[in-house]
């Protein structure tokens, strides 16, 4: 896939406007069965994003969505291939190497949300920033709070929130690090119609506010729609 050229993000000029996001290269993955073949998941994925892409994944479950979002985000490893987010490649780094670019680079939003149960929606948000150990201003946390519609809801615990208040919890946590890419895993999968809807709109408004370079899987053809582009994942290969 070769996107147009974006225009540069708006949170600090870091990345050139002709510099690809993403770049893999024939990436596969395999997954050992007790007295059987391996399982092939992903045969061969190329695929490049540049600044301010959305790229949608589709396909049926099972297809190796969710495998390819895991590698994306350095949270499993390819059997081979190449993988390069924003210049780094993935393959080379060690476990506590991508644990420290995956929090200062890449946000993840998940169907099942994640969030600290624990903890209230302001604190999940500061979360990463804590984590991180980076400066947790109030005005920052102010700010994402009532670009997700939660200014009123700061002190719920996430057994207190909605399924697309936690959502919009999860979206906020994801972006308070301005990561440069975004992965989204079935972003709406636990959501009605409506309420998916209203997600999937602020999910894009706040991913074109800052020119974030964004993956989303999914099953909902709508949202798939919004994607600059689209492919879908089929016998290992995005076509």
């Amino acid at each position: 896939m070769r996107p147009e050229k974006s225009e540069p993000p708006a949170r600090g000029g870091e990345v050139a406007v002709d510099r690809q996001i993403v770049e893999i290269e024939n990436l596969h993955k395999a997954y050992p069965q007790p007295g059987a073949e391996p399982l092939q998941v992903l045969a061969g994925i190329n695929c490049s994003l540049a600044v301010g892409d959305t790229l949608a994944v589709t396909g049926q479950s099972g297809s190796g969505k969710s495998t390819l979002i895991a590698l994306l985000a350095g949270l499993d490893r390819p059997d081979r291939g190449r993988l390069v987010v924003n210049g780094a490649d993935l393959v080379a780094m060690d476990e506590a190497q991508l644990t420290r670019f995956r929090a200062k680079n890449i946000g993840i939003v998940f169907q099942q949300f994640h969030l600290m149960p624990h903890l209230s929606a302001e604190e999940n948000i500061r979360l990463p920033l804590e984590l991180l150990g980076r400066p947790c201003r109030q005005e920052t946390i102010d700010k994402m709070l009532a670009q997700v519609g939660l200014s009123a809801r700061r002190t719920h615990l996430p057994g207190h929130l909605s399924g697309g208040e936690c959502q919009r919890v999860a979206i906020a946590r994801a972006l308070v690090v301005e990561p440069v890419i975004l992965l989204a895993d079935e972003p709406t999968g636990n959501l009605d119609v409506a309420t998916g809807r209203e997600v999937s709109n602020l999910l894009f408004a706040l991913v074109a506010k800052v020119k974030m370079t964004m993956i989303v899987v999914t099953h909902n053809q709508e949202l798939a729609e919004r994607c600059t582009h689209r492919l879908r994942l089929e016998q290992g290969v995005l076509r």
